[in-house]
């Protein structure tokens, strides 16, 4: 958070008069019933043109969105469907979000699939163009099934990252090597070379851990991608593999790539 409080202040002069309602609005889709009981709906952001927002791991340019599910009636879970980012380089700063609209689709798992479901979120984010605003968003509403299928959520779920092993990924290895304040974690994936320069995203279990700016190359038939974790406690820990994530950006799309096996 002080991370965040500083970049704002640095980047959002206060005598701009630029406020959330000049360049952010939001809706609730409602959706459709699944045949598995679950719901499908989504948030819809439109920004003014020019304006950003951030993906899940927005990089250490970046301001990560966070949401409050608890105002939420008959919801056991939600999992959020993140369409492919983009990679924003701004004054020498990595960035990974989104431009101008983002559909997000929700998954919605209910308590009781026979109950009605209200779906209640408070969504904290960065919205960025020649400054930064720190964005807050209060939506609701009644998920009445069955519904009806929605071609704008349709058309963001299908621009998921793919799976490894859709993505044609052959084999994963992960050196770890402790450093002072933490971990070195090396990457060796096996894929096909896009041909376009990729851009790696680590994330871990655990979102206390500090996750630096990977650093890639490619190898033959071989992406390497290095990065440093670094945890409160600044200094070596027991990482758990199966809890990383790399998703590699490149082309346009994704591919994500769980788990971190070791050579």
């Amino acid at each position: 958070m002080i991370r965040i409080a500083t970049l704002l202040a640095l980047i959002a002069p206060p005598a701009l008069a630029t406020t959330q309602d000049d360049v952010l609005s939001a809706t609730l889709l409602p959706g459709w019933q699944m045949e598995s009981g679950a719901h499908m709906a989504a948030m819809d952001l439109t920004l003014a043109p020019g304006w950003k927002t951030y993906w899940r791991s927005p990089g250490d340019a970046g301001i990560p969105p966070t949401f409050d599910w608890s105002g939420s009636e008959n919801v056991k879970s939600v999992r959020i469907h993140w369409p492919a980012p983009e990679v924003f380089h701004t004054n020498g700063m990595q960035s990974i979000g989104y431009h101008e609209h983002l559909v997000l689709p929700l998954e919605i798992t209910p308590i009781d699939p026979t109950r009605p479901v209200r779906l209640s979120v408070e969504m904290a984010l960065g919205v960025c163009d020649e400054i930064c605003l720190p964005a807050s968003l209060e939506l609701a509403s009644d998920l009445t099934p069955p519904g009806a299928p929605d071609a704008s959520i349709k058309a963001a779920l299908a621009q998921r990252a793919a799976t490894a092993g859709e993505a044609g990924v052959t084999a994963v290895a992960c050196a770890i090597d402790p450093i002072r304040d933490g971990l070195r974690l090396t990457a060796r994936v096996r894929l096909p070379d896009p041909g376009q320069p990729e851009v790696v995203a680590f994330e871990t279990s655990d979102r206390d851990v500090w996750v630096a700016e990977a650093v890639t190359q490619r190898e033959g038939g071989e992406l390497v991608a290095m990065t440093e974790l670094v945890p409160p406690a600044g200094a070596p820990f027991a990482l758990d593999r199966s809890g990383v994530t790399m998703t590699i950006l490149a082309a346009g799309g994704a591919v994500e790539v769980r788990g971190c096996p070791a050579p």
